[in-house]
């Protein structure tokens, strides 16, 4: 396990593929940790360095006291690849990861070659949905968000064609620190990016799951429309687009990155 001391935390990493390679950063979703990219990270280690890292509050990463912001988390990213000696990278994010990577793209587009934002949108959610969540979360833990997970992040078939997969997952949610949880969820309640994102200047791809609920095709859609350039790839596949269909987002990738 690599443990980073940045911006006030400590944050859990992992480097894969050698360093004399452009690096990829791969931003786990709300409620998830690093392993959820275990896939990707493989495939995409033969051709890049891959940088995986915990969010605050997920994972092995710590805790601290919020209150979070997205800016918070941003800069988390940016102090980790100080740490690193990294420069520049690929930043490939879902959902709150994606959030991460269009506050990064706004704000730090000179660390960035290109920009992965999936299953994500300028406004997750509601102001009033975070906060109640996060209040949910610091009152009851972290039983019943778990047990609603599959319907959030997976459809029907899959939930029934892979349920040891769907069970891990939930798994990692149980694991998951309520308040580190509930502390992400008021950094998404104040993140409002819809009129920040016509601003970012890289390359950056848009992926839509055609059947999320949680950030819709409408969302991605909206994204690609505002960020000059930006092109859209849709998978079909509900939130978790990366597990539920991982041979088309890894192809999707790649061939983004290696454009």
């Amino acid at each position: 396990m690599a443990i980073a001391t940045v911006n006030g935390t400590l944050l859990h990493y992992r480097l894969q593929g050698s360093a004399d390679r452009p690096t990829v950063v791969l931003s786990n979703s709300l409620g998830t940790d690093m392993s959820m990219w275990d896939d990707l990270a493989y495939s995409l280690a033969s051709r890049f360095q891959v940088l995986r890292y915990d969010t605050r509050g997920h994972g092995a990463s710590k805790s601290p006291a919020g209150p979070y912001t997205l800016k918070l988390l941003g800069r988390d990213v940016l102090a980790l690849l100080d740490t690193l000696g990294i420069g520049r990278a690929h930043f490939v994010g879902l959902s709150m990861g994606g959030a991460i990577g269009q506050w990064l793209g706004v704000h730090a587009p000179q660390r960035l070659e290109r920009l992965v934002l999936a299953n994500t949108a300028a406004r997750i959610g509601s102001l009033d949905g975070w906060r109640a969540r996060a209040a949910a979360v610091r009152a009851s833990g972290m039983e019943e968000i778990a047990a609603g997970s599959p319907g959030r992040w997976f459809t029907p078939a899959f939930v029934g064609a892979q349920p040891e997969l769907v069970r891990a997952m939930q798994a990692v949610l149980l694991r998951t620190d309520p308040e580190g949880y509930a502390a992400c969820c008021d950094a998404l309640a104040g993140a409002d990016l819809r009129a920040a994102v016509a601003a970012i200047p890289v390359p950056t791809l848009v992926i839509a799951g055609a059947f999320d609920p949680v950030t819709t095709a409408d969302d991605a859609r909206f994204l690609q429309q505002a960020i000059p350039g930006s092109t859209l790839a849709e998978v079909p596949a509900s939130h978790l687009s990366n597990l539920e269909a991982p041979e088309l987002f890894a192809e999707t990738v790649h061939a983004f990155l290696d454009a």
